[in-house]
């Protein structure tokens, strides 16, 4: 999937902390980009609207272990 994400406004979760460990997300056409917030200029993973909610669906529901 090819996405322009030089518009790209990036956000962290109001949950993050002033850690270094976190992931950043933006909402663009036509998917999602997730990025390391220590480095903004390297690679993002891209994902579909389906696939987005597929994996938010999946957090909510506790299929992942965070700890």
């Amino acid at each position: 999937m090819n996405v322009d994400l030089s518009g790209a406004r990036w956000f962290k979760s109001t949950r993050s902390d002033a850690a270094k460990e976190c992931v950043e997300v933006a909402f663009v056409t036509g998917g999602v980009g997730v990025r390391d917030s220590k480095d903004p200029s390297g690679p993002a993973l891209i994902f579909s609207p389906v696939e987005w909610d597929t994996f938010t669906a999946g957090m909510r529901a506790g299929e992942f272990d965070l700890n």
